[in-house]
């Protein structure tokens, strides 16, 4: 997700290339379970050569995990850092093979699209599920349902911090974090799409202060 449409995901739309599978629920997620000071952290874009190693490092260290929803073309040239995610125990999603705007395609060209990123991802990691869909820019358009046809979870968000270009710097990016984060909010951040070294710095600093203040991490 990069882009400006962070603060207006659309609804889903009613149609779609095939029924959604029992159980798969079309309606965003946007939020995390528990009540109280609870939020989840999410990462689109990657993966990064660089920096998403240096955030997995960084969330090991904090015992936190986290949703990645990445980006087709960087699966295919960095799968090693694929692997990794999964062996750390985070979540994958899919976040469409070349991060176009899907909000007006139809139909069958979103279905084309998330599979041939699926299929990206199961090359690199074979058995690793992927439960979650988040649309390039929050242009849903008919996504949500299709997603849900493929037996994906549309994953929105109620913050975005903003860290994408033009990136903010490190004291920025974590003072929207402390700022703007609300019980039970799924968090967007990037660690892929450029530099992406501030947004891992402000994860290394933001949470150990939110844990002090009783916040705890938990996934959609």
């Amino acid at each position: 997700m990069r882009g400006t449409r962070a603060d207006r995901p659309g609804p889903a739309g009613a149609d779609a290339d095939r029924p959604a599978p029992a159980g798969v629920d079309a309606g965003l997620v946007e939020t995390v379970a528990g009540g109280g000071r609870v939020l989840g952290l999410t990462f689109d874009d990657g993966p990064n050569p660089v920096d998403t190693p240096r955030l997995l490092d960084v969330l090991r260290r904090h015992r936190v995990t986290a949703v990645f929803c990445l980006w087709g073309d960087h699966v295919e040239a960095h799968p090693e850092v694929v692997r990794r995610i999964v062996a750390d125990g985070h979540v994958l999603g899919n976040h469409g093979m070349r991060h176009d705007d899907m909000g007006a395609w139809p139909p069958e060209r979103i279905a084309a699209d998330l599979r041939a990123t699926d299929a990206a991802i199961r090359r690199a990691v074979p058995d690793a599920p992927i439960p979650y869909f988040r649309a390039p820019y929050g242009a849903w358009g008919c996504s949500p349902a299709v997603a849900a046809g493929l037996g994906m979870r549309p994953l929105g968000w109620r913050l975005a911090v903003g860290d994408w270009d033009p990136p903010p710097g490190t004291d920025e990016i974590a003072r929207r974090l402390l700022d703007g984060v609300t019980p039970g909010a799924v968090v967007l951040l990037h660690d892929g799409g450029g530099d992406r070294s501030r947004t891992v710095a402000a994860v290394d600093r933001v949470v150990p202060v939110l844990r002090a203040q009783g916040w705890r991490f938990a996934l959609p």
